[in-house]
């Protein structure tokens, strides 16, 4: 079994901040799944990320939203370079992301992330295969 489309739904407080910040960085919005309470952040050909209104996040769980003090999931993306990879965070910075963590350089596997406007973790990475350790 092969999984076809993937979906990260995420609660957000304001939509449209949300929309902004996000198309700030260079993503695009499928307008089809979007709307006051939604807004569908399109990663890739088959890639979403649903951010819900908290209200709207609510129909689809019982369990409380967490509160922004708090962490449940840490996305992690890659990118094609590491350029690509500071770039996105640094734009993020720009709009009113918060910087994670210092930037990792494994050699073979660099990294970088950050908070976003609605305090959801991202880990955004650029990987060369090629140069993992044999070892």
């Amino acid at each position: 079994m092969k999984i076809n489309q993937i979906y990260v739904n995420l609660p957000v407080k304001d939509i449209q901040k949300t929309r902004e910040f996000w198309t700030n960085l260079g993503f695009s919005i499928n307008e089809q799944f979007s709307d006051d309470k939604a807004a569908c952040v399109i990663m890739n050909d088959d890639i979403y990320v649903m951010f819900l209104t908290e209200e709207y996040f609510q129909t689809f769980s019982h369990k409380p939203v967490p509160k922004g003090d708090t962490a449940q999931v840490l996305v992690a993306i890659g990118l094609n370079s590491r350029e690509e990879v500071d770039t996105v965070v640094n734009t993020a910075l720009k709009n009113g992301g918060t910087q994670d963590e210092e930037p990792q350089d494994y050699g073979w596997m660099y990294q970088n992330s950050f908070w976003d406007i609605n305090g959801h973790g991202w880990n955004v990475t650029f990987a060369d295969i090629s140069q993992f350790p044999s070892e």
